[in-house]
């Protein structure tokens, strides 16, 4: 693009921006903590004072408590579907979008529709509805963030296959924690409060133990912290002698650390609130037509989800794998370079090129930080 096209194309950005409905989203530690509660609650308020406010997609678990708070607010309709021999309810999209309130309630968040559904996934739905210029609350569990999967499966032992991109809370105007102890979460379980009776003992052997919730609130109260302090840093003036972070991320087609790799080095990358690039170098031994059917597919995930996490692919066909970092990190202005550990392909192949001395200098003069993750 000309300088003149760059400048016409910020300020559309800057008219949709503005169009754009505001996006607000509860975060728990897990289910029961209150956020469908919290959001009926807000949502009664905001009734009060005369705003038009709609609820598209509630899910109450047949609570009494948070059911009850249901009782006088406007209702759109669900979207019934046949499927695999049941009637499923959906979000109807098309009807809030023909409706057009003034906010809109949308649980959730983390969702995945019905095979033949528009979108694949709710918050693609909610993405479609802010663009629209309607305000959505909306709510997600810790364990559902992207990123976090792996920390997630290490405190629970469950991989988490409903998740939404970190982008989408990127795109939050205001995340909230609802926060509760493991004390009061499992006195609330106890109650019957969450699960049915037939259900509690089995969630206090498994999910609902003590030293998992303890873990989980940690991971909600470090994401709202950090969302806190994305926002104070973008309403405040960048000072000039602040450069910007820029951080790639090294992988090859060892697609388990791979994604290990990528997941953390987004998540680096929204800590500071900035952009991130992930770097595959294909040598000659890692030409498609020598390389497993499945490590292809594999290698086509990871970017998928290196894009999906916000990440911008970069895919280089070379034989030196030191010098194709070295000269990315230039051309990127990049700031952080992430690889895995010694064992690893990536670095492993680095360490035995001769090249690894001249990038270390180089990077050094760039001032550029290299992080081993585990």
């Amino acid at each position: 693009m000309t300088e003149k096209e760059n400048n016409v194309q910020h300020f559309l950005d800057l008219i949709r921006q503005s169009r754009r409905g505001k996006f607000k989203v509860y975060i728990g530690m897990s289910a029961g903590v209150g956020k469908t509660y919290r959001m009926l609650k807000e949502a009664r308020t905001l009734l009060r004072n005369g705003v038009n406010i709609q609820i598209a997609y509630i899910e109450t678990h047949n609570r009494p408590e948070t059911h009850s708070l249901l009782e006088g607010l406007p209702v759109i309709p669900r979207r019934q579907l046949f499927y695999k021999g049941k009637m499923l309810d959906e979000l109807d999209t098309q009807a809030v979008l023909n409706l057009h309130p003034e906010v809109v309630v949308i649980d959730e968040l983390a969702h995945s529709n019905i095979e033949g559904s528009k979108h694949e996934k709710r918050w693609q739905d909610v993405v479609e509805i802010l663009d629209a210029g309607i305000n959505v609350i909306s709510a997600v569990n810790i364990q559902h963030i992207e990123s976090l999967q792996e920390e997630v499966k290490n405190i629970t032992g469950i991989d988490v296959s409903e998740r939404i991109p970190d982008s989408i809370l990127l795109q939050a105007d205001e995340v909230v924690n609802i926060d509760l102890t493991a004390d009061e979460l499992i006195t609330r379980l106890q109650e019957g409060k969450i699960y049915t009776p037939d259900k509690i003992a089995v969630a206090m052997k498994n999910f609902f133990q003590p030293e998992k919730i303890l873990q989980l609130r940690e991971l909600a109260l470090k994401e709202v912290a950090s969302q806190v302090e994305r926002k104070i840093e973008s309403a405040l003036p960048r000072t000039a002698h602040l450069r910007s972070e820029r951080f790639l991320a090294c992988i090859s087609s060892n697609h388990v650390v791979a994604r290990k790799v990528i997941r953390k080095t987004a998540r680096l990358a929204a800590y500071y609130h900035s952009r991130f690039y992930v770097l595959y170098v294909q040598t000659p031994r890692e030409n498609m037509d020598r390389i497993e059917l499945a490590s292809q597919r594999h290698l086509i995930n990871n970017f998928k989800l290196a894009m999906e996490l916000g990440g911008e692919v970069l895919k280089v066909k070379s034989s030196n794998i030191a010098k194709t970092i070295m000269v990315t990190a230039e051309e990127k202005n990049i700031t952080t370079i992430c690889m895995g550990k010694p064992h690893l392909n990536v670095l492993g192949m680095v360490l035995n090129t001769a090249v690894f001395a001249q990038l270390l200098g180089k990077l050094s003069e760039s001032d550029i930080d290299v992080i081993i993750l585990s």
